[in-house]
């Protein structure tokens, strides 16, 4: 191979390289720009379906939730959920992907709407209730999950007595920030059962960690007013 025909290779495989990489870059950016749209899609439907759900448990009581059961639940590589003992759901009257309310943190104007289920294609688009914990107006210790890099992004500047406000059809419960923490995959304490009500908050960390992040951030916050009840809901729900 001559010097000049060598030199007219190398040209042409930077070019290639060079196409390949912004296809790759291109392919990317369209797949995020998808990622997001159907995630707001989701979250603005779910929004009205609550406020819907709202209206009317206003002048109907909602149906009683069935008591749990016990039956492994693997966190995935880049799931943001806890590995722990599959257990029967702990509101088996709920469908995954079904809308049960919608989590406010006003300090870090965070407002989206929570769906049952720690599955993929519900993580994808919502917050989502780890279905073998109780659900907020059953007390205990109610756990919620979602992405990092998507509804729980503004987590990672939470402080501790930050307010936390969970929206349901069954009243409006406030809660407060204790304490956060960093913890494996595997630690299924995090779930433990709690005598105050509370909630807690998952998701993947380091939350700049490039690929499968290694651990989980907690966010645990008790609720501030105890009544199972919750408050009375006032005005609409508002769309983010």
């Amino acid at each position: 191979m001559t010097i000049g025909s060598e030199t007219a290779y190398r040209g042409q495989a930077q070019r290639w390289l060079s196409l390949s990489l912004m296809a790759f870059g291109v392919a990317c950016l369209l797949f995020y720009a998808f990622s997001t749209i159907r995630t707001s899609l989701f979250q603005r439907e779910a929004k009205a379906e609550l406020e819907r759900s709202i209206a009317v448990a206003r002048d109907v009581p909602p149906p009683s939730v069935s008591p749990p059961s016990e039956v492994t639940v693997p966190a995935g590589p880049e799931s943001p959920t806890i590995t722990r003992p599959a257990a029967a759901s702990k509101s088996a009257a709920l469908a995954r992907g079904a809308v049960i309310g919608r989590v406010d943190v006003p300090r870090l104007h965070l407002s989206a709407a929570i769906a049952e289920g720690d599955d993929d294609s519900t993580l994808d688009k919502a917050v989502g209730h780890l279905p073998d914990t109780p659900l907020p107006w059953q007390g205990g210790n109610a756990a919620f999950a979602a992405h990092r890099d998507g509804l729980f992004r503004p987590l990672r500047d939470v402080q501790v007595n930050d307010e936390i406000k969970m929206v349901t059809p069954r009243g409006e419960f406030l809660y407060r920030v204790k304490k956060t923490q960093v913890v494996n995959p595997e630690d299924v304490w995090v779930l433990a059962p709690t005598k105050a009500a509370t909630i807690t908050l998952i998701t993947c960390y380091p939350f700049s960690f490039v690929g499968h992040a290694p651990q989980r951030f907690i966010v645990q916050a008790e609720r501030v007013v105890p009544e199972l009840s919750g408050t009375p809901l006032k005005g609409s729900v508002p769309r983010t």
